[in-house]
């Protein structure tokens, strides 16, 4: 059903219906579900009208960035506390990231295309809330088994979150700033994955016996009651709906500089590599995450503990990066900054497998700070462009985070056999992979980026909103002596690419 429903509008159906203003985007409160198909004003959002909905939306961000900080915490508490072989340990991975193979294309994307942002938002954290109860047994019989199947639970219910939270952040305000927004509501993200090793450490399991799980338990607890809550809060929230017909119409409105031309979902080459990138890439950061405890252990010769500091230095690294990155974004065109972060991911990657003690740890640490903007960048780009297939496309990129499943496995497997300097050879082979893209952007499709990044949709001028139906209208009535075809061509003489990309 979401792989192949056709919840998608045509562009003869958007051009034909009934603009709405940006106001009324604002105005309207979806409780109920909305077709995708209709226009909703919401492709000119101002930046003041996006501030409350983005900020809410935010602090999604903090909570699965908080889940998989302490994810990581947890694969090394497992493999102290159940003995068991890093390999093995890599399944919380694949439980927790292969429920993104899953979701997204399916019942997630179905779901924000069938019914909206809300009510995506509201099924997400439900599900995640479920997941997060499910702990309680899991810990109480300290079963390896049920702690997989609650972390699958868990992670549908953030896939389903991120199948919806990643495309409204990049869309709902002004397009221009569409990578600035995600960078920035995801550096909270790496806020909340900087807490929880530190929590992990310093609360959670603070002296307690090394076989002991049971503050895990209290732990899930604690975030099952809080996300339940949150799911109340976003059903009384004022969240503007963006749909497909919403995303074509803007695409339309930037054509003059992007070269924007309708094509079906299989010539979009474009989102196909970026979610090979996004495969491969998370693959080798979860990679990564989930060894550099045991590599700073055997890098430095120091404790678990003494790892796990170093680990929360290096996530403390990957929030400044993201905020570094969404300030240069503001100066510099993306597809830039990703070229640049990147060349960095790559060099430090490629040093930290000959590099000894605590300059083998600085080196890791550093892989951390340039991987920050990666993901977020990859997204946003990925799905410029994409019109009518916005929230299918995005459905897809949010899939390929499934990469975590494989990856983790892999490297804990060369490291049982190798060591965990030498394991960082397969994070290295999905970083070159990602590397590819960035590439691919500046070389075939800069024109087009660059495009969006100019236009002006969602700014004010003299005569209003860039890109609202209202500025078009009140153009077109002091149009001297051009009354009725000013009235009838405003859609696209004002509205589709020429007047409001300007």
């Amino acid at each position: 059903m979401g792989l192949f429903s056709k919840e998608e509008p045509s562009i003869t159906e958007v051009l034909d219906q009934r603009r709405p203003s940006n106001t009324e985007a604002i105005a309207q409160q979806h409780r109920k579900s909305i077709s995708n198909k209709g226009l909703t004003g919401a492709s000119a959002l101002t930046v003041r009208q996006s501030i409350i909905p983005i900020a809410l939306v935010t602090v999604l961000f903090f909570l699965w960035g908080f889940a998989y900080g302490l994810l990581d915490v947890l694969n090394a508490k497992f493999q102290t506390s159940l003995n068991i072989t890093a390999a093995k340990a890599g399944g919380l991975q694949g439980a927790y990231f292969g429920a993104y193979l899953i979701g997204p294309p399916t019942y997630s994307g179905w779901v924000v295309r069938k019914f909206g942002y809300r009510w995506t938002f509201i099924t997400g954290l439900c599900i995640y809330g479920v997941g997060a109860l499910m702990f309680w047994p899991s810990a109480v019989y300290r079963s390896f088994g049920g702690f997989c199947g609650s972390l699958f639970i868990v992670g549908s219910g953030l896939s389903t979150l991120e199948t919806s939270a990643n495309p409204f952040i990049a869309t709902c305000g002004p397009p221009r700033l569409s990578e600035f927004r995600l960078e920035l509501s995801q550096s909270f993200q790496a806020i909340g994955s900087v807490m929880a090793p530190l929590l992990a450490s310093r609360v959670f399991f603070k002296n307690t016996d090394s076989t002991d799980l049971s503050n895990v338990q209290w732990t899930y607890l604690g975030i099952a009651a809080f996300v339940f809550l949150l799911a109340v809060i976003f059903f009384f929230s004022p969240i503007p709906e963006v749909t497909d017909a919403d995303m074509a119409l803007q695409a339309e409105q930037s054509s003059n500089l992007t070269g924007f031309a309708d094509r079906p979902l299989r010539k979009q080459y474009k989102l196909f590599f970026g979610v090979a990138a996004q495969f491969c890439y998370v693959g080798a950061q979860v990679g990564v995450a989930s060894q550099f405890i045991k590599y700073s252990v055997e890098s430095a010769n120091i404790s678990d503990s003494a790892g796990s500091d170093r680990y929360a230095i290096g996530q403390g690294l990957f929030a400044i990066g993201r905020f570094a990155a969404a300030g240069l974004m503001m100066i510099m065109k993306p597809r830039w900054v990703l070229m640049v972060f990147m060349t960095g991911v790559m060099i430090f990657i490629a040093a930290s497998m000959g590099a000894r003690g605590e300059g083998g740890v600085a080196v890791l640490t550093l892989v951390l700070f340039f991987e920050s903007c990666v993901f977020p960048t990859i997204f946003t780009l990925s799905i410029r462009g994409l019109g009518r297939h916005t929230k299918r496309g995005s459905s897809w990129v949010v899939a390929s985070v499934s990469g975590g499943a494989l990856f983790p496995s892999l490297t804990g497997l060369v490291a049982d056999h190798k060591g965990y300097h030498i394991a960082m050879c397969v994070p290295l082979i999905g970083f070159s992979v990602a590397f590819a893209f960035p590439i691919f952007l500046n070389t075939l499709y800069a024109k087009e980026l660059d495009g969006f990044r100019e236009t002006k949709i969602g700014y004010q001028d003299q005569d209003g909103t860039i890109g609202d139906v209202r500025r078009d209208e009140r153009k077109a009535s002091i149009a001297a002596g051009d009354d009725d075809k000013g009235f009838v061509t405003s859609d696209r003489d004002l509205g589709l690419g020429k007047e409001v990309s300007l």
